[in-house]
């Protein structure tokens, strides 16, 4: 039963968890590695469990505690970083700041998914 309530909770998007967390799922435009650096890391704040986001979907999963932070903050947080979310568009002006191949309202032209920026191999893989 309990496998059963947690796949469930991860399948919806949201759930109660444990201590108060919440687990969400919100779009978050990007295009590549240096993305998902990006946007997970505008998500490394006190209250914040886990986060990750995926560059198929573009969705970012995090779970996180309700006391300390609220899902708006944290969509504020990565559209402040520079991607476009459910609730906010990043300002033009941090936008035209991301690296040429992390402008993903022009098509993700020039993306590598080959190297990290820092010239490291990608361990996750």
């Amino acid at each position: 039963m309990r496998c059963f309530l947690f796949l469930m909770m991860w399948v919806l998007g949201s759930g109660v968890w444990a201590q108060g967390s919440v687990q969400v799922e919100f779009t978050a435009k990007g295009c590549c590695l240096m993305c998902e650096d990006r946007i997970v890391g505008a998500m490394d704040v006190p209250g914040v469990r886990a986060a990750q986001w995926d560059q198929t979907t573009e969705k970012a999963t995090v779970v996180y505690r309700v006391k300390k932070i609220s899902e708006e903050r944290l969509q504020k947080l990565v559209a402040d970083a520079g991607h476009d979310t459910d609730l906010f568009v990043a300002s033009d002006e941090v936008y035209a700041g991301l690296e040429k191949c992390c402008l993903y309202r022009s098509g993700c032209q020039g993306c590598s998914d080959e190297k990290r920026p820092d010239d490291q191999p990608d361990d996750r893989r």
